[in-house]
């Protein structure tokens, strides 16, 4: 099997590269994101592989259809950047549903622990010698009111994060999950009652801008906010508009909904034109990491692993126990 693998990082090469070797694969790594302008780098090719900010609209699916592309595998859990219904009866979709979940929880501690007690602002401090510590008080968790929404694999290792910090928890998830040490409760509930709020959903029509003008005005004063699970979760200007009025009293992002073209990209030679993104840099009670909540080298190579476990299945008539289907 050939596969023209996209958004290629020196990262990915690390375990792409000698396990597709075990596997026989041929693996053309591409520097450049998967769109229409790429997309002919993979003729020839029996399947494509992308990430998380390369967007497959039905033009594209068509597209790699007519170039007998037997595969769209993904490497990533989440597929909201790929139209599934327009791959129906042309090409399978494979994604990789669990890489490490803990990996991602405990980033999105890493996040809520760092909003909390200015870890950030104390680290830069201390090289320029400045050991003032005011203005880096924090809150004690314990005993605080914590929601997760979203009990998926990462929502539950979440919840138990935040149980070991002695918090009580709060989930809200329409489809919920047994043995999860956490009081299910409405959205609307979960909002009001929470002191942190931490997004463990996918992003669908139902759960886009979830967080938003009338979301935020039913959450407690000096709520903190994390997301490490889809940009668009948040309506953004709102979000700011929480901040300047300061209902929200901070906020972590992993993740941003215009994030393509900037995300996993070195821009720091440039103008950034995201006066949006540029406005939410500038609050000292926001901190904004780019999309790496998945990135140790346990995800790393568990998601490899996955991605040529799903291309040997395609190629060998197995079942596809991880396709997308519409």
């Amino acid at each position: 099997m050939k596969i023209a693998f996209y958004s290629t990082k020196p990262y990915d090469r690390i375990w792409f590269e000698p396990l597709g070797k075990e596997y026989g694969f041929d693996i053309q790594f591409i520097e450049y994101p998967f769109n229409k302008e790429t997309v002919y780098l993979s003729r020839g090719s029996d399947a494509v592989c992308i990430f998380v900010n390369d967007y497959v609209d039905r033009e594209l699916m068509d597209m790699l259809y007519e170039m007998k592309i037997q595969a769209l595998l993904l490497r990533s859990a989440g597929f909201n950047h790929v139209d599934i219904s327009a791959a129906k009866d042309k090409l399978h979709v494979l994604r990789v549903p669990s890489y490490s979940p803990e990996a991602v929880a405990e980033f999105a501690a890493a996040l809520l622990l760092t909003v909390n007690r200015h870890t950030h602002k104390a680290y830069t401090r201390t090289r320029d010698f400045n050991m003032s510590i005011h203005g880096l008080m924090g809150r004690d968790l314990y005993g605080k009111v914590a929601g997760v929404v979203g009990t998926g694999k990462i929502g539950q290792a979440m919840v138990h994060i935040l149980k070991g910090f002695g918090m009580r928890v709060l989930a809200y998830d329409p489809y919920t999950s047994d043995g999860v040490d956490a009081e299910y409760v409405a959205l609307e509930e979960l909002l009001e009652r929470s002191n942190i709020i931490s997004l463990h959903c996918p992003l669908t029509k139902e759960t886009k801008h979830m967080i938003n003008k009338k979301t935020i005005a039913k959450m407690q004063d000096s709520v903190y906010i994390i997301n490490t699970s889809r940009g668009a979760l948040i309506q953004t200007e709102d979000l700011i508009e929480g901040l300047v009025s300061k209902k929200i009293g901070g906020v972590g992002l992993d993740v941003y909904e215009e994030e393509e073209g900037i995300f996993y990209e070195d821009c720091s030679d440039e103008i950034m034109k995201d006066t949006v993104l540029a406005r939410l840099t500038t609050f000292p009670n926001v901190v904004i990491t780019s999309h790496m909540g998945f990135f140790t080298r346990e995800a790393m190579q568990a998601i490899a692993i996955e991605t040529l476990e799903n291309a040997y299945a395609v190629e060998n008539k197995l079942p596809l126990v991880n396709e997308v289907l519409p």
